[in-house]
């Protein structure tokens, strides 16, 4: 059973997120041959207070803070 754990920052809409859930699961059973019900895709979303990159958050970041 392939198991795929994907971390985004929150804000996506349902929609973006759901579609994201069928086309890694898609892709995953095809790239292993494996049968789409035995594919889980989990998605884990990070408080854009706690996702920083160069010691920036990104709520720093979309906010233009320096």
């Amino acid at each position: 059973m392939p198991i795929a754990m994907i971390h985004i920052a929150e804000g996506r809409s349902e929609e973006k997120k759901h579609a994201l859930l069928v086309n890694v699961t898609q892709a995953i059973a095809e790239s292993l041959d494996a049968p789409v019900e035995s594919v889980r895709v989990l998605i884990q979303e990070i408080p854009e207070i706690q996702w920083a990159a160069g010691g920036k958050t990104l709520a720093e970041r979309r906010r233009g803070s320096v």
